[in-house]
């Protein structure tokens, strides 16, 4: 029976408590159902007895104390809230103790942005990880050795797991289903649950907003004339020239202000631009294409997927409200 420990940090996110538990416990469930053993055997672990959540609306009851666990197969490490410096000083005492227990043999997985907590442990360096999109500059300037990737909803590097942004820690939920009860368990869970079974990619929701906490001004009103020009087609050598800088050292220096190159800024602030016009208005593709600069259908397209994964035909019809 493999040995899974929910931390319950402080200013956890109350449902990334209970939805691990209902899952792994439901797993066992459906397996005695079936006349097998069950696999898992779930312990909430904190740093007290009782741990109040959410401003003290709620309260939750730890099995067993932190000091208590000598050795665990799996960790989860819920999403937290609040002020993420002050939340993770708060929780300082449990990164030890899981650089302990990986050390002897334990995996680790972070749900949405416990992918803080996880990082601060180190574990992370030189390896990917996931966590939710809106946190994505703050994570790159507080773990630059950690490789964010926010685009995807888990990712795994020895034994250490991370998932994307709020509720998709389900699909990473069901990707240890899979690993530690096989396809089928995974599959009844998926069922039961109501869930899409092998979600990869959270890019359709993230909401791009470009990284202007840099102090590099020149970088930073070429941002804004990007933004303030989005249906104009804009080159990197305009750009350069219009504040005066060499192309290679304003390539240079964007890139290390915003985690972007020009080109990748001006395709993500137009591709936001044609979200928001796909999600509300009734103008078609073309006319969509043309408002954001484009004139060539296989180009708009083409950098659309990439950075949403999806078609504008396929976006619009998932998110198009007026439709």
């Amino acid at each position: 029976m493999r040995h899974i420990s929910i931390l319950i940090t402080n200013e956890a996110v109350l449902a990334s408590i209970a939805d691990p538990r209902i899952m792994f416990t439901g797993v066992n469930d459906f397996l005695q159902a079936a006349g097998k053993t069950p696999l898992f055997d779930v312990q909430l672990v904190g740093l007290q007895k009782e741990v109040k959540l959410h401003g003290g609306l709620f309260s939750v009851h730890t099995d067993a104390l932190l000091h208590e666990v000598k050795k665990t197969d799996l960790i989860i490490i819920p999403a937290i809230s609040g002020d993420i410096k002050t939340t993770l000083k708060r929780n300082e005492e449990f990164v030890p103790w899981i650089v302990e227990q990986h050390h002897k043999g334990a995996e680790a997985a972070s749900l949405c942005i416990g992918a803080f907590l996880l990082a601060s442990t180190g574990l992370l360096d030189g390896k990917e990880c996931s966590s939710h999109w809106r946190t994505a500059n703050e994570f790159r300037e507080m773990f630059p050795k950690v490789t964010l990737v926010d685009d995807r909803i888990v990712t795994e590097q020895n034994g250490l797991y991370s998932s994307g942004g709020a509720t998709s820690y389900w699909n990473l939920l069901l990707y240890l289903v899979e690993k530690y009860a096989g396809r089928d368990m995974s599959i009844m869970a998926a069922k039961v649950f109501a869930l899409e079974i092998d979600r990869k990619s959270q890019s359709p929701f993230i909401m791009f907003n470009g990284q202007k906490t840099h102090e590099d001004e020149p970088i930073k009103k070429a941002q804004e004339f990007i933004e303030a020009n989005i249906t104009e087609r804009i080159s990197v050598e305009d750009l350069a020239m219009k504040y005066a800088i060499g192309k290679r050292h304003f390539e240079r220096r964007f890139k290390k202000a915003t985690n972007n190159s020009p080109l990748e800024y001006i395709q993500r602030v137009k591709v936001e631009a044609a979200k928001k016009q796909l999600e509300c208005s009734r103008k078609n593709i073309n006319e969509v294409m043309y408002d954001c600069g484009y004139s060539d259908t296989k180009a708009f397209r083409t950098v659309f997927k990439k950075i949403t994964g999806l078609s504008p035909v396929e976006y619009r019809n998932k998110y198009n409200k007026v439709g």
